[in-house]
């Protein structure tokens, strides 16, 4: 059998990248991947699968032909408040895949925001149409419900990626702290400005080795050079592709200041403290679940002071998740991988 995966993928995002690397590592082994990418030949060469380009339309529709299953890979693909034409992009692929029969799997699912009727009427319809429904969220499954849509809800499946060793990584000074941060309008210029002051004086405090991670080059890369001449000789940028790789570097980090939801799933499952800024839902939905610390990041206190010790007191104080929690969002993830099985069993 073989399924076409459709995500944001090939598009340098370290969390799509990871759900992508978890659904290949979850898919049974009579399963025959193939994957349409923003980056065809990177995609191809990193995973070993058979790829075509995204926006290709022939290459699409050649793509669809030659596959039994199309599986909706993971993630906020089914919103339109960052995006007006993601949800009808990915929203007519499936609703094309189940007009030419296919069997068509939405997995690892984090559904809306969704606030105009007609991405909400073509998101009812294609999710009513699946085989197999898999989300990741509360809310998703209360939206879901509410339309009368079967669905199986488990933590997000990046839990359950194998991390890798970084190399190199235990040469660089100990104790060491990971941050990313992203462009979005809430990190205003203040805002960045007020962290990067608390970062200094925070590091001072700490004697922790900064590690910046742009979890998204064209996103997060020219904020980590922002911060790192504040940090010159107790900091580095380190820009990891491999999303197992980028797991693997919280394995050596003491604590974890995010923005992106797989950067603090990823410092979580490695069992790092972690503190959370958020600009989105699906962020605020993991502090609530997980407990964890962290500010909205339209609500950061003006004072850069405030924010530092804060920091420190979770640095000294903080916890991060006990084993046995892990342990349990770890299987509760491969609950994503037992709907694949039954769907193509």
């Amino acid at each position: 059998m073989r399924a076409l995966l459709s995500g944001y993928y090939g598009k340098g995002n370290g969390g799509d990248e990871a759900l992508l690397a978890t659904l290949l590592q979850m898919l049974p082994s009579h399963v025959t991947p193939v994957v349409l990418s923003g980056n065809p030949e990177e995609t191809r060469d990193r995973y070993n699968v058979e790829t075509y380009d995204r926006m290709a339309p022939l290459a699409v529709l050649q793509a669809l032909r030659s596959c039994d299953a199309l599986i909706w890979g993971g993630g906020s693909l089914i919103q339109d408040v960052t995006s007006t034409i993601s949800p009808f992009y990915y929203g007519g692929l499936m609703a094309l895949a189940q007009k030419m029969g296919l069997k068509t799997v939405a997995w690892a699912q984090g559904i809306g925001p969704l606030v105009r009727p007609q991405t909400r009427w073509l998101a009812r319809q294609t999710f009513s149409n699946c085989t197999k429904i898999s989300v990741r969220d509360r809310a998703s499954a209360a939206l879901l419900s509410d339309w009368q849509i079967p669905c199986i809800i488990a933590p997000d499946p990046v839990w359950a990626l194998e991390s890798k060793p970084v190399p190199g990584l235990w040469d660089l000074p100990a104790p060491r702290v990971a941050v990313t941060l992203r462009s979005h309008p809430q990190l205003t210029e203040k805002r960045l400005a007020n962290l990067t002051r608390a970062l200094v004086d925070f590091q001072k405090a700490t004697q922790a080795f900064i590690l910046l991670l742009p979890f998204q080059k064209s996103e997060d890369l020219s904020i980590a050079e922002a911060i790192q001449p504040h940090l010159k000789n107790v900091s580095q940028i380190l820009c990891l592709e491999d999303p197992q790789l980028l797991k693997g570097v919280f394995r050596g980090v003491e604590m974890a200041i995010g923005m992106r939801l797989h950067s603090l799933i990823m410092a979580a499952a490695e069992g790092c403290r972690c503190f959370a800024l958020s600009y989105d839902p699906k962020v605020n939905r993991l502090m609530e679940d997980l407990e964890m610390p962290g500010w909205d990041l339209a609500s950061l206190p003006d004072d850069p002071n405030l924010i530092g010790l804060t920091w420190m007191e979770h640095y000294a104080n903080g916890d991060p998740l006990s084993s046995e929690k892990i342990q349990s969002l770890v299987d509760g993830a491969l609950l994503h991988s037992e709907l694949l099985s039954e769907a193509f069993s």
